[in-house]
């Protein structure tokens, strides 16, 4: 069964005309031109299926779910939606800072479409989830940031609803708390709900996501499997972030692999090529390849240490790690050069690295490791 289907979607947006500002005073420019958010876009999503969508800022991503939310209406093409649908755009949307959080809950529900019945029914669940039990009474606008966003995913979280469009929700809250969050989706694919994710985290994506669209400019760049498109995506980013690039040298691709040309995996060797095109000789040269948690952290790094000379021309800085011990993930990846603490060159999130399971073990880092077992006998412990 298709819950979602967009047919030929596109959508236009009259605004000011861009150009000389006492040109357009003076009349001899159109105060507004069209606009076009979305253009031709067609695809459906299946019921129980999670389908992520990613694209730069103004892409088209948040344009799409207020389409498929009904807040707005497609210029042309057809959106047919076979099922409840229940869309959560901004966290806490319709709280009222003065109700208290019981109050909210029901008032925010009822927003969202839940009958009275229904929430009363859920409220146990929806402060168990949200830990605000000790201050369930307490007005909202005395919540700290995280309660209040924790309060708004748990009510939205517990609609009954066939279908749920998700936009930016997980890149709120604390680590514990996204962990919940993903146990909730999870829990919603295994009850056959449709889930539309977008989001900026695109660890999550791969995560929660059995399919994935990339948006650029409005258009269907991209639609199939999450790694495929996330891969896509940051390959398009780092090609776009070379564009116009000055100085004495500029990255021009990050690749890691490991010796027998197969998948990075935890515990095993790791090969980083970091490739660079120097327009003049450079002596005493730093470069660092940091990586990056999908919450914005510095996980940590590859350096080189000072010293390096590298001559003019295309040429390529390689690291060996002989075991890597970053558990599987998607990780991001900086590039800095610097010369005497001159960055010459840095580019954020130009990379990403994918490590899957090799060695497996509990946390955050895979540690090398021994176990043995000593036997004593009662006489010798006598």
């Amino acid at each position: 069964m298709i819950n979602v289907q967009v047919r030929n979607v596109s959508k236009r947006f009259n605004v000011p005309a861009r150009g000389d500002t006492r040109r357009r005073l003076l009349g001899l420019l159109p105060r507004r031109e069209v606009f076009w958010a979305l253009r031709d876009v067609c695809f459906e999503i299946r019921r129980g299926e999670t389908l992520g969508i990613v694209g730069p800022n103004g892409s088209g991503k948040t344009t799409l779910i207020r389409l498929l939310s009904g807040i707005t209406a497609p210029s042309t093409g057809e959106i047919e939606i076979n099922g409840r649908l229940a869309s959560l755009v901004e966290v806490g949307a319709g709280f009222q800072p003065d109700l208290t959080g019981r109050e909210n809950i029901f008032l925010n529900g009822a927003i969202l479409g839940m009958g009275h019945r229904e929430i009363a029914r859920k409220l146990p669940s929806i402060v168990e989830f949200a830990e605000v039990g000790d201050f369930l009474d307490t007005p909202v606008k005395r919540y700290s940031s995280g309660m209040f966003v924790r309060l708004g995913f748990a009510i939205a979280a517990h609609l009954s609803a066939d279908i749920l469009l998700l936009d930016e929700v997980l890149a709120v809250g604390d680590v514990a708390f996204q962990a919940r969050c993903f146990e909730r989706i999870e829990e919603l694919r295994r009850e056959g709900r449709t889930v539309l994710l977008v989001s900026h985290d695109l660890a999550a994506v791969e995560r929660v996501c059995g399919r994935a669209l990339l948006l650029s400019a409005g258009r269907i760049m991209l639609e199939g499997d999450p790694s495929d498109v996330v891969g896509a995506y940051h390959a398009a980013l780092f090609t776009q972030s070379m564009e116009g690039a000055q100085g004495p040298i500029a990255s021009k691709g990050l690749t890691f692999d490991t010796n027998d040309a197969g998948p990075v995996r935890t515990g095993e060797p790791l090969r980083c090529c970091l490739s660079y095109e120097a327009r003049e000789p450079l002596d005493d040269v730093l470069v660092r390849v940091s990586f990056i948690w999908p919450s914005g952290y510095l996980c940590t790094e590859l350096s080189s240490g000072s010293g390096l000379r590298l001559e003019r021309g295309l040429g390529q800085v390689e690291f060996d790690c002989p075991m890597l011990t970053m558990q599987r993930g998607l990780y991001s990846a900086d590039v800095c050069i610097e010369r005497r603490g001159e960055i010459l060159e840095w580019r954020p999130r130009c990379g990403l690295l994918r490590v899957g399971v090799g060695k497996i073990i509990q946390g955050d880092f895979y540690l090398a490791h021994s176990t043995r077992v000593r036997s004593f006998s009662l006489e010798t412990v006598g």
